[in-house]
């Protein structure tokens, strides 16, 4: 198989190891270079649904600061372990240490792994370049507002789009040197989270213009997840909307009931390979 290289970093690209013919894992990128858009939410959601589904999930947490998606997994583990419960949990590997951090990470969780999720920070790291090179999936989600979509295009003061802002020149290069290596394309999902209620007049102007550039730079655009209380409430158990029943919450509000429904619509557009909604 060929080798895809980023510095001293190098893994096998999507597909079979001739000689061993093991499938190698799907990665999936949760990122952009903004805070407080919903990666570990979303990163923490995918993950935990696709071990539901009965998928081999691991996963790594490549904020070295904040590490919201690993306290998420360690909050799940402690609120498992003081309940009884046994609840599907990816299995979040360690960094390693010196100038390539990634690959001794990557190359223990592939042997066992069917997905392996990746959280990347709110800011321009190595890390996060060395990660999106590695997509085959890439999630980015974005508030709903013009200040987050400034990571993807400049605007003009008439809206208009006059090119390709950092994130997008970033995931860009991403893509060049993936088609150097001989790799498949990235997959790019962008997530409008935070979506109103209302059909608000910039809610329609940010969707038109995420429409327009998405045509233009090649990426699909899918509702995320909404503006809800459920989501700071269950971040210190550890839990996700998938685990109500589990821990004995058998009628589920209105707000649960869709905000299930956007996951489960959001699995669904991820179009991952071999993987079926039947939550």
């Amino acid at each position: 198989m060929q080798r895809l290289s980023f510095g001293s970093h190098a893994r096998y690209v999507r597909g079979r190891d001739r000689k061993t013919g093991r499938q190698v894992a799907h990665i999936i990128v949760v990122g952009n270079e903004k805070g407080g858009s919903g990666k570990s939410t979303t990163t923490m959601h995918v993950a935990t649904a696709l071990a539901r589904l009965g998928h081999r999930v691991g996963g790594l947490d490549l904020d070295v600061r904040q590490r919201s998606f690993g306290r998420y997994i360690e909050n799940r583990t402690a609120f498992c372990t003081k309940e009884g419960l046994d609840l599907p949990t990816p299995f979040v590997g360690q960094l390693g240490e010196g100038t390539d951090p990634l690959t001794p990470a990557l190359e223990m969780l592939e042997r066992d792994c069917d997905f392996i999720l990746l959280d990347c920070p709110g800011s321009h790291t190595k890390l996060s370049q060395m990660a999106h090179t590695l997509a085959d999936t890439l999630v980015t989600p974005l508030n709903d507002s013009f200040v987050d979509f400034d990571l993807l295009a400049r605007l003009s003061p008439e809206q208009e789009i006059l090119g390709p802002s950092i994130y997008a020149e970033m995931v860009w290069n991403a893509r060049q040197m993936r088609s150097q290596a001989g790799a498949g394309p990235i997959d790019w999902l962008v997530l409008r989270n935070r979506l109103g209620t209302q059909q608000m007049h910039n809610k329609r102007r940010v969707g038109g213009a995420l429409e327009k550039l998405s045509r233009r730079i090649g990426f699909r655009v899918a509702p995320g997840f909404s503006e809800r209380v459920i989501f700071r409430e269950l971040f210190p158990r550890g839990l996700t909307l998938l685990d109500m029943k589990d821990v004995g919450v058998e009628s589920l509000s209105m707000s649960h009931i869709a905000a299930r429904q956007e996951l489960r619509d959001l699995i669904g557009e991820l179009r991952l390979p071999g993987v079926t909604v039947t939550f």
